[in-house]
């Protein structure tokens, strides 16, 4: 294909966000791992029930709700302090290592890029200052916009509309198969970054393209 622009999910593919995983830890020892993955587990799936029947919040309501029902779940005692201390991190997670080295390479050949996240507008501009990734993007799409989540059509159509070409002239990235999943049905030409080494979903529907890190991204758009 001719890429005309490359649009990257954040959370997971951009941004780890089992980061957190090292702060759960030190507060909760013995617990952190498994804080943060039932964390992030509830998160993506309160995401999807609330688009499902209509019932938005941001995703900095949804991500805490998800922290407080795994801690509990984990049997930890959550103080306002520690919570405080967790939900802060979600707008300092660590970016991958080779994001900036393909992020500027991406740049230099002049492909527009942008970003379309379930986050919020502040948690995602928070995040990728934090990680020093916003100088790359033309631009950040948050689903605030259309109050849904992924996998909604409507959060996809979001694409096209900011880089008025077709769903099928845009390489859209993201390391969340599920996400894959929803934007090959949109129309995206895709490719699955499968950093956790994951099996494909279930759901009769296959990438263009897969890897494990941005630098499968620049190699495959790049020719």
């Amino acid at each position: 294909m001719t890429v005309k622009a490359i649009i990257f999910d954040a959370y997971g593919t951009l941004l780890d966000v089992y980061s957190v995983g090292a702060l759960a830890e030190r507060l909760f020892p013995g617990k952190g791992a498994a804080i943060a993955v039932m964390w992030r587990d509830k998160q993506i799936e309160y995401t999807r029930l609330r688009t499902l029947c209509d019932r938005f919040v941001d995703f900095w309501q949804v991500t805490g709700d998800a922290l407080d029902y795994a801690c509990e779940a984990q049997g930890v005692d959550l103080t306002a302090a520690a919570r405080t201390a967790l939900m802060a991190e979600y707008e300092e997670l660590s970016a991958f290592p080779e994001n900036q080295a393909t992020l500027t390479r991406l740049q230099e050949a002049g492909l527009p890029m942008g970003v379309l996240t379930n986050g919020s507008d502040a948690m995602i501009k928070a995040a990728l200052g934090a990680s020093k990734l916003d100088g790359f993007f033309d631009h950040v799409l948050s689903v605030d916009s259309v109050g849904k989540f992924k996998t909604a059509p409507e959060v996809y159509q979001m694409g096209p509309d900011a880089f008025g070409c077709a769903a099928s002239d845009i390489l859209f990235v993201s390391s969340n198969c599920w996400d894959i999943c929803g934007a090959t049905w949109f129309g995206y030409h895709t490719i699955w970054l499968n950093r956790y080494e994951q099996p494909m979903e279930r759901l009769g529907v296959e990438p263009h393209a897969r890897g494990k890190s941005l630098t499968d991204v620049a190699d495959y758009a790049l020719g």
